[in-house]
This record gives C-alpha cells, sequence and structure tokens, in this order.
C-alpha cells in the first residue's frame, strides 16, 4: 500500500501500459483530471472517486483546459467486501467512478486520507513525540512533514510526478512513468503543507489504513446513487443485477436466470450489461464469487475445498485456476500471505 496527495499542474500526466498490480483510488479536491482505463474514459472533477482495477492499461492526467488537479490517491489490494460496494458504480475496463459526493462528507473524507497517510508510519512502539505530528485535530490542511524521517523512507516519490504502483521501490519504474511537469517544490503541496507519500510497510499500519479507506468507500457510496452524479442515469435493471450478484455471489446464477429476475431476454440483459459494464454478467458472477472466496480466506479457517463450495464454485481445481488468475496467486498462499503462521 501507498497514500500519497499530490497538486498538479497542466502536462502532469502518468501512463501504465501494461496497468498495475494494485488498485488505485482517486479522490480529487479541485481542478480536473482526465482517467482512462480499458475501454472505458471518463473526467473527474472535486467531489469525485475514482477506483481503478489491477491489470488494466491505464492513463490519467491533468484535464484540458484545468488550472491544476489536486488529489488524495491510494494504491491498495481491496477487500472482498469492497468489491461488491462499487459494483454498481462500474464504468467498464475495470472503473469505478462514485461522481458527484455531497460536500457535507468532503471534510470526513478529507481527514479520513489525512489519517491514512498519518498511519501509514505509525508502528505500536512509537512514542508520541517520534510520530508525524499530522493528523486529524490540525485540521484540513494539515500533513506530514517532509523533513521527518518516515517522509524520506517513502522516497521522492512526490517530486517523480507518479503515484507508483503498490510494490514497486521507486515511483517511475517499468511498471509506470509519469511525463510533465510537477508542482514545484520536492514534494506535492496542498495547504501550504508538504504531504510526502508513505509506503505501508507495517501489518498494524495497513490495517489503520485499509480502515481509512474503507470509511472513504462508505461515505462516498453510501451518499451517491448508483449511476448518478453528473446526469448519468445508468440502467436501472443492470444495477439491479449488480445487486444481486453481490449480495449473494454464491448462488447458482446463469445470464437465465438473471435475466428472469429484471424481466429480459437472456440476450438483452448481455448486451446492456456489456454496455454498462464492459463485461459479461458471467464474467461479473465469477469475479463475485472469486472476492467472496478472498473473504472466506482472510477470515475463516475453512480448507481450500469448503471455501470453494461456499463460493460457488463447482471445485476446487476450478475455484484455484479462477482465484490465480484473479489475484495471481493460489488460495492457500493468499491466505499465507495474509495470515502468516505464529512464530
Amino acid at each position: 500500500m501507498i497514500v500519497g496527495h499530490y497538486d498538479k499542474a497542466p502536462g502532469y500526466a502518468t501512463r501504465r501500459p501494461g496497468g498495475s498490480p494494485s488498485w488505485l483510488l482517486l479522490w480529487t479536491e479541485a481542478g480536473a483530471g482526465v482517467v482512462t482505463q480499458g475501454g472505458a474514459s471518463f473526467e473527474v472533477g472535486a467531489g469525485d472517486l475514482a477506483v481503478l482495477g489491477a491489470g488494466e492499461a491505464q492513463h490519467y492526467r491533468v484535464a484540458p483546459g484545468a488550472g491544476r488537479w489536486r488529489f488524495w490517491w491510494v494504491h491498495f489490494q481491496p477487500r472482498a467486501s469492497w468489491t461488491g460496494r462499487l459494483a454498481p458504480y462500474a464504468r467498464g475496463g475495470g472503473c469505478h467512478l462514485v461522481a458527484g459526493v455531497p460536500g457535507t462528507v468532503h471534510e470526513r473524507i478529507d481527514l479520513a486520507f489525512q489519517r491514512a497517510l498519518r498511519d501509514a508510519r505509525w508502528t505500536p512502539d512509537a512514542s508520541p513525540s517520534a510520530r508525524p505530528s499530522a493528523g486529524p485535530s490540525a485540521g484540513p490542511s494539515a500533513g506530514p512533514s517532509a523533513g521527518s524521517s518516515a517522509g524520506s523512507s517513502a522516497g521522492s516519490s512526490a517530486g517523480s510526478g507518479d503515484p507508483p504502483p503498490a510494490g514497486s521501490a521507486v515511483p517511475g519504474s517499468a511498471t509506470g512513468s509519469a511525463t510533465g511537469s510537477a508542482v514545484p517544490g520536492s514534494a506535492a503541496r496542498a495547504g501550504g503543507a508538504a504531504r510526502v507519500p508513505a509506503v505501508v510497510v507495517g501489518g498494524a499500519a495497513r490495517e489503520l489504513v485499509m480502515g481509512a479507506v474503507e470509511e472513504v468507500l462508505v461515505l462516498a457510496t453510501a451518499t451517491v446513487r448508483p449511476g448518478g452524479g453528473r446526469g448519468e442515469e445508468g440502467d436501472e435493471r443492470v444495477r439491479r443485477v449488480l445487486a444481486i450478484i453481490a449480495a449473494e455471489p454464491g448462488a447458482p446464477h446463469s445470464v437465465a436466470s438473471l435475466a428472469r429476475a429484471v424481466a429480459l431476454s437472456p440476450s438483452r440483459l448481455a448486451h446492456l450489461f456489456a454496455e454498462e459494464t464492459g463485461q459479461t454478467p458471467m464474467r461479473a458472477v465469477r469475479r463475485a464469487r472469486v472476492r467472496h472466496a478472498a473473504g472466506l480466506l482472510e477470515v475463516t479457517d475453512l480448507d481450500v475445498g469448503q471455501v470453494a463450495a461456499a463460493s460457488g464454485f463447482v471445485s476446487p481445481f476450478h475455484f484455484s485456476r479462477a482465484f490465480r488468475k484473479e489475484y495471481g496467486l493460489p488460495p492457500r498462499d493468499y491466505r499465507a500471505r495474509l495470515r502468516p503462521p505464529p512464530a
């Protein structure tokens, strides 16, 4: 996980032809940017939350004619439950857009990001004097000191102009590179305070930052009607199918059963669903099942066969193949990485 804040001038752009190994969240505070991933492309402005899935070619930049783009960003691996929450906001190409988040929750979202940036560097044995001074009590413009030792451990990513993909040691690597000029100064600035991106290294720090990211997702999705914002209504029947899949991913779904639930023919549903989300209904079911399984691997002691059955897969082999395709490693290795055996 990596979390940071940028205030970029016209000319800033990041392009990753091979995509990122992590998910990327972008919360726009001011100005505007253009986000392109897979077959989807859209503009984001103040109060818009974009969430980009892993593995798809991506390109984002300051919008033409905009004087700046000020935004928070986080590279992360999502919890299984988050994908269901984001599904109604899918735009295709692995993109999700929660547009027009009401101003009544902007301050809470900003404070959550400030807390994430502070907690990214937290360790259980750190004394109060050793921790970065910024936090919610410091007000909306607060941020970690650019001169802190924690800031130097994050590298010079703020000056590179490229939110680095999680797992890379430095930004601007083969995984992702930036073009254009960054805002003057060694770090991105907001409200006069330097905010140096932080790499999350500790288990406790990771859980704290994940909690802050989840708060942002809940606040945004709870206050924006799916398909709303900026006048984009979407199709109510597709949103209903997404909700059915998210509510019970392990059920014996088929295109025919999902079509019956929304009074459409299977062919009509397949066409509308692909048009709205960029994927087929059964691909959405498969991805929902894999992510449901990931949640079970994280929080239960069920063996792989039991997890496969509970998530709707016909066999452990089929499950392992689908899981590896989505997460890049087998289910047992995924569990071992998140839940290492006691020393």
